[in-house]
This record gives C-alpha cells, structure tokens and sequence, in this order.
C-alpha cells in the first residue's frame, strides 16, 4: 500500500513556511495523540503519521530530499523505516511528553531535559546617572547581591567529590506521572525538586544546591551617548546555576537625572540664556557652558527677539557607538529690568518719546493696530 503524501498528512501545501508546518502539526498533534484517544487503535495510527511527517518537514534537509526522492528517500531506514520510532517520539509516554515537545520552547527555549540543572536566574541593578556621565561615559564598580559557585564543590553539591545518584522517586526522570481519568498528568518530582538525581552527601557549605549567597563586585563601563531607560547586559553575571548549570544574567537600567540648565532631546542639546535688554538691543557677545564643561561664545545681533535660538553645531550629545554628535540650541530669554533707579526711568520715558515706535517694536504696534481694526469693525 502506497504510504500517503507528508503533505497531505499534514494539510498543508509544498509551499508552506516552517511556521505553517509547525502550527499544523501541533493543532493535529493534540487532537489524535493516544492519551486524548484512549484505546483507539486508529487514531494511534494516524498520529505516528503525523509525527513521521512533522519530523521530515520540519528539517530543512529532510525535507529538500522529502521533494526530490519522495518516501525513497527514507527506505534505508529513515523516519519510516523497519524498526524505527516515527516522528523520534516513543508512544509509551504520556500526554504531557507531546506537550512539553510542542511548548517548552515558550518556557524558557526549546524545553529543558528532564533532570538538566536550572539556568540561574537573570538580575536587575538600576543604576542612575548625571548627564555628564551620560555624555562622558563612565567606568564604575557595583555591588551585586547574588547567587555564586560554591567554592567548596566547584557546584557539584557533593561533599569531597560525592558524586549525584539517580533520585529514587522518578527515577532519574526529574518528573513523575500519575493516571487521572483519561489523561496522563506529569509533575515535578518534589524529591530532587526536578534534577533528576539526588545528593547522598551534600555539601555542608551550599547544602546541596551548588551555589552560595554572596555580594559580587563588579566594574561596569556605560559607554558615551545612553540615554534614560537604556539597558546593558551583562552576560553571565546574574545567579548562578542549580548544580553547576550555567549562570543568568544581569540587566542594569539606567536612568539619567535631570539638569539643572541643559534639556537633553535625543542627541541634541537645549539651553535657555537669560539676555540683558540692552544686549538683545544694541547687540554683543555671550559666553554659554556646554555639557562638556567648557564654554562657547554666541554673538547676539540687535534686536533678537526672545525666544529666538542660536544653534551650535557638534555641541550636543554624543551618538551611541558612534564618533558623531548632536547639536546644541541655545534659546535667548530677553529679560525685562528691574529696580530701575528714578533717572533710568527718566531716561526710558525720553527713548519712548523720541522713538518711532513702529520702528523700534515693530510687534507690538501691528498687534493693537489689529486690535483697533477689530474694534472698530465690532462697533459698525
């Protein structure tokens, strides 16, 4: 009897993305896998089918001589060859072997092996930081509350060298199984807490565990250009794993305070300069600080207006990972005199009465002529 198209098993087409193919074979896979089909012989069969299928499909090798060569590609003994497990699945496991196959890679990627030691878990520093350092960079030293290989055991758990021994409760398994109506459910072996092994003689130093508690100093560099809610990683310097498992890592978020004259947008750079009302009128020079630390001269024309900005080019932040940097806008803020001493007003009547005022505040004439317009037009 002709063996029935992988294709066609699946229900997808030749075309089909390995997404497609994946999401297919799940959705079949769930439906007729024996646990959900007790005692049915049929649907037994069709699911050996379907794993056979999804294993060729699945890899792009297989699949390449899959399309060229058909099911003779595999009649040396491949996926559906004598004596072979199709789909590489054993059928005397339960539901729960289909479903960590499916969706262990959701968990943390690709599902972990029974009785494999846990990853350590990754870390958080938040760490904060001036805006110079921002612009500067910064080489510092923090300390880490976490979890170390205990020095003892080199993380093994064993006291002088005991070596682990399968756990007598799952047998090596790290996961036990229990028959509940129709299903078979997996769960975690509480003995060894999922290893899959046990300690005889655990180490007096970590009880076990590998890892001890321990304040790690480390040296940080934040390159120059980060800006608020940046996050670097540190790899393999979060806790450290169960047993000798590989270490996480650690995350440190940096936030950048707020200046007290610059206002940081991306890489550029604001800054609002108070200006005499003599300078803004007859003209001059200015001298504005950078976030450098240095300073740079701004020429005022007369008139300026408040409000308007200067922009000096390369004067802002530095681009991250990168040589280029942004500009700086410098924003003048004419300021209005105070406390003037009863000659200066005497002077500034004269200047009102012997100006144009047209000419000398060209803005706020053709404003109120506007408003007289308006009036006039409201009383017609």
């Amino acid at each position: 009897m002709a063996k029935q198209d992988y294709y066609d098993i699946l229900g997808v087409g030749r075309d089909a993305g390995a997404g497609d193919v994946k999401k297919s074979y799940r959705k079949l896979a769930m439906k007729y896998h024996p646990d959900q089909n007790p005692g049915d012989k049929d649907t037994e069969q069709k699911f050996k089918n379907i794993s056979e299928a999804y294993e060729v499909l699945s890899d792009e090798d297989k699949r390449a001589a899959y399309d060229r060569f058909g099911h003779a590609a595999f009649e040396a003994g491949g996926p559906g060859g004598p004596g072979a497990h199709p789909g590489g699945f054993d059928f005397s496991g339960g539901f729960a072997d289909i479903f960590d196959e499916m969706f262990g890679d959701f968990a943390g990627g690709g599902g972990r092996q029974r009785g494999a030691a846990a990853r350590g878990s990754d870390l958080r520093y938040n760490m904060e930081i001036s805006l110079v350092e921002a612009f500067k960079g910064k080489q510092t030293t923090i300390r880490v509350p976490t979890s170390v290989t205990c020095d003892t055991c080199h993380g093994s758990g064993g006291e002088s060298g005991a070596q682990p021994v399968a756990c007598p409760t799952c047998h090596g398994h790290g996961k036990v199984r229990a028959q509940q109506g129709f299903f078979t459910v997996e769960r975690t072996c509480v003995s060894c807490r999922g290893r899959g092994h046990k300690i005889d003689k655990p180490c007096k130093d970590c009880s076990g565990d590998g890892r001890v508690a321990k304040e790690k100093t480390l040296s940080v560099n934040i390159p120059k250009g980060v800006e608020d809610g940046t996050r670097i990683r540190l790899s393999g310097e979060g806790e450290a794993g169960m047993n000798g498992a590989p270490a996480g890592d650690l995350y440190l978020f940096l936030s950048v305070k707020p200046h007290r004259i610059f206002q940081r947008d991306g890489t550029e750079v604001h800054c609002r300069v108070p200006i005499p009302m003599v300078t803004s009128s007859l003209g001059g020079t200015i001298e504005v600080p950078t976030v450098d630390g240095g300073r740079v001269r701004v020429t005022i024309p007369s008139g300026t207006q408040s409000g308007h900005q200067f922009r000096m080019k390369g004067k802002g932040m530095p681009t991250l990972n990168s040589k280029m940097h942004g500009d700086m806008f410098v924003q003048a803020i004419v300021e209005t005199p105070m406390n003037l001493t009863k000659k200066q007003k005497e002077l500034l009547r004269e200047f009102n009465k012997s100006g144009s005022p047209e000419k000398t505040s060209p803005e706020s004439e053709g404003f109120f002529t506007h408003v007289k317009e308006l009036w006039e037009d409201l009383k017609d």
